[in-house]
């Protein structure tokens, strides 16, 4: 496993990797609680899978923009660590599974030589950045939201004040007001606009699907583009601060501003300002090196089959802003593609296009910059890799999470039911194949990673009972919701729960309906108009459980009888002592904000300082059994027990203390100061919990 120390010339790359397999080797000989090593893994992309003994890897690739040697990178990855299978998410990452977890330093050393990295691909932190699968070449963008997409990525990577977050965090771009990369439903999401010749966004925060969908609230209808990065920081700021961190499900952004307010919660960004180094972060788009497309020869082309290459046409090609060439959808079915086809398709767009592909949104992969005269060459190729199936993005192109084939959360088959009903809608409905107003999504569970309640027509993985207690897979039926443009969107009504088998007879039910009544409205405006108790009417009995037959126990894409089985995680085998460990943890906060003031990064080392105070707090209060939902209660608590009481003398209030970190600018005598205070902290209370421990 060492081998990877010496091949990596970033060193802030490579330390990252030691700290990965250190972190491993530590917790098989039971060093560290299961906690904290499912912090950081997960930091690292490295995440449980449904299958005993085994890892998903999720692979971070902002806004989806894959170049060719990458692919050909995350390939011979996956046929070394996994089973060349690779797979597209919704938020435009590629998913390998079955990976030994003893394996992943190693094969995130793989990725790194072509500049691919697993870092802060899943856990607590800011995930993948999103943007619109046509940034760059939309017909409609005021501009490319490209740059700036990738300077708040790299910005907030590796981030001190982003990295033990109480949950995830969500970011999006959209190029346009058709809002394609979903704003109304992240944490963050920027709309490019312009206002008096000056490129900004309008940004929306708090949105959220999982089992309580949130719609995004506009923060500031038009924020200049120096100014993201400032308040991205701002608001993650506060969210670390405030955001719950007991309670995962109340843990998310949505919840706090909830509870904050609006108002109140921009007036916490103005206040944070102060603190913060960069009150501006100018981003040079000119300096942002975009693909360009290849000059060659057309090759000659005799189309066999004309009648379906027109059809391919009509439904897979995209208009493009640069003349003279148009971008490509590939219909991916259930994002899932193999690594022999990846090699020939990153070939394919060396040679004959710009060198990239796009990941999209919607589980599918568009190549951008084909020259209008190299179409017909493009679908002779692609037919040979079998990706040339109409419909992209249309409405048989249905969006579905891994559910129970893998994740350790799914309920029931969101693959199988997604495949089915496919087949329905190219048999039965042919006419829905150039229909892209009409969006189906499924997720295996509540976490919505199918985006099912935002979809015309969503369905979620569930089960249902029998009067004798029999349980069989069963399907939440969702309508009515969509994405409404520049920032505005709606969120499905749940409407009935049928066993997963009658799922494609409720989609005929809806589709028959939806043809003979709506009168070429869009499926959004029908629903509204008809409302939730009509289609409950005609859709409610197909929730009988009663008269289940054999065939209704066993799930979609399964062969055995339904078994309801929500994974288990990791097991460290051992007790920890939790207190110690967070101890240790805030000694290595101190020498990282050591190390980031010796490298001048003032910031950083502030932000580790008050890391390190914070779970000082936190684990002499989880000794006395308190509770430490937040790290604002953490603080107001530390202050009430220890403070006020005279158990521990600070000289000051806890509160003035740690709130240094928002009322000075981040110099390095700051720095200095503040850091001096987390270690003469950490003295205090190890030695309090030290003369506690000795007494009992």
């Amino acid at each position: 496993m060492q081998s990877f120390r010496t091949e990596i010339e970033n060193p802030v790359v490579e330390k990252d990797i030691i700290e990965l397999a250190d972190k491993i080797a530590a917790f098989n000989n039971l060093q560290i609680d299961e906690e904290k090593f499912r912090s950081l893994r997960l930091a690292r992309g490295v995440y449980g899978q449904r299958q005993e003994g085994v890892q998903m890897i999720r692979i971070k690739l902002p806004y989806g923009k894959v170049k060719s040697n990458q692919l050909r990178r995350i390939s011979e990855v996956s046929d070394e660590y996994s089973r060349g299978r690779l797979h597209i998410t919704t938020r435009q990452d590629i998913q390998i599974h079955y990976v030994d977890l003893n394996r992943t330093p190693e094969l995130w050393a793989e990725l790194e030589r072509d500049d691919v990295t697993l870092r802060e691909a899943c856990g607590n932190v800011v995930r993948n950045v999103t943007a619109s699968e046509t940034a760059g070449i939309d017909v409609n963008e005021p501009f490319d939201v490209s740059p700036y997409a990738d300077a708040l990525y790299k910005f907030f990577l590796r981030n001190p004040i982003c990295q033990e977050m109480g949950r995830k965090f969500k970011v999006s771009f959209s190029s346009t007001d058709e809002d394609t990369g979903l704003s109304y439903l992240h944490d963050l999401g920027f709309i490019a606009k312009i206002k008096d010749d000056v490129r900004g966004f309008k940004v929306m925060v708090a949105g959220g699907l999982g089992s309580q969908p949130r719609h995004a609230e506009v923060l500031y209808d038009f924020l200049p583009t120096d100014k993201i990065i400032p308040v991205m920081e701002g608001v993650l700021r506060i969210f670390d601060r405030y955001g719950e961190r007991k309670s995962r499900a109340k843990a998310r952004m949505k919840f706090l501003l909830k509870d904050i307010g609006l108002e109140a919660f921009r007036d916490l960004i103005a206040q944070e300002q102060k603190a913060i180094e960069l009150k501006t972060v100018a981003i040079d788009a000119d300096a942002y090196v975009a693909s360009t497309p290849v000059s060659v020869d057309v090759p000659q082309v005799e189309i066999k089959d004309q009648e379906a290459f027109e059809l391919w046409k009509s439904t897979n090609l995209i208009p493009q802003k640069q003349q003279g060439y148009v971008a490509i959808g590939i219909k991916v079915l259930l994002g899932d593609f193999y690594t022999d086809k990846a090699r020939l398709l990153a070939d394919l767009v060396e040679n004959y296009a710009a060198g990239e592909i796009r990941l999209t949104l919607r589980q599918n992969i568009v190549i951008p910059f084909v020259k209008e005269d190299l179409v017909p060459y493009f679908y002779q190729e692609l037919e040979k890799l079998g990706f040339v199936e109409a419909g992209y993005n249309k409405a048989v192109d249905i969006t579905a999470c891994p559910g129970t084939d893998t994740c350790n959360l799914g309920i029931a088959s969101s693959t199988g039911i997604a495949e089915e009903l496919e087949k329905v809608i190219a048999a039965e409905y042919p006419q829905y194949l150039k229909n892209e107003d009409l969006v189906i999504k499924i997720s295996g569970c509540m976490n919505a990673c199918g985006q099912h309640n935002m979809a015309n027509i969503g369905f979620q993985g569930m089960t249902v009972r029998t009067p004798d207690k029999l349980i069989a897979p069963a399907l939440q039926v969702l309508l009515g919701g969509g994405n409404l443009g520049d920032g505005n969107g709606v969120f499905a009504d749940k409407v009935v729960k049928v066993p997963s088998r009658r799922g494609p007879e409720a989609l005929r039910r809806i589709l028959n309906d939806f043809e003979a009544n709506a009168n070429g409205k869009q499926f959004v405006d029908y629903y509204k108009e008809k409302g939730e108790k009509y289609f409950y009417n005609f859709l409610n009995d197909l929730q009988d459980a009663t008269n289940l037959t054999q065939e209704d126990f066993i799930d979609w894409g399964e062969t055995e009888k339904y078994v309801k089985e929500i994974g288990v995680g990791e097991c460290a085998g051992v007790v920890i002592d939790l207190i110690a460990t967070l101890f240790f943890e805030s000694e290595e906060k101190i020498d990282n904000a050591k190390e980031a003031l010796e490298n001048k990064v003032y910031s950083g080392a502030i932000y580790y300082a008050y890391q390190s105070i914070v779970n000082s707090a936190k684990a002499s209060l989880l000794a006395e059994n308190k509770k430490t939902n937040t790290h604002a209660s953490i603080i107001s608590q530390f202050d009430e027990f220890f403070v006020k009481s005279e158990k521990i003398d600070l000289g000051t209030s806890f509160t003035d203390l740690i709130y240094q970190i928002n009322k000075f600018a981040p110099t390095e005598e700051f720095a200095n100061k503040y850091i001096s205070d987390a270690n003469t902290f950490l003295q205090k209370v190890r030695a309090y919990r030290e003369a506690e421990t000795t007494i009992a």
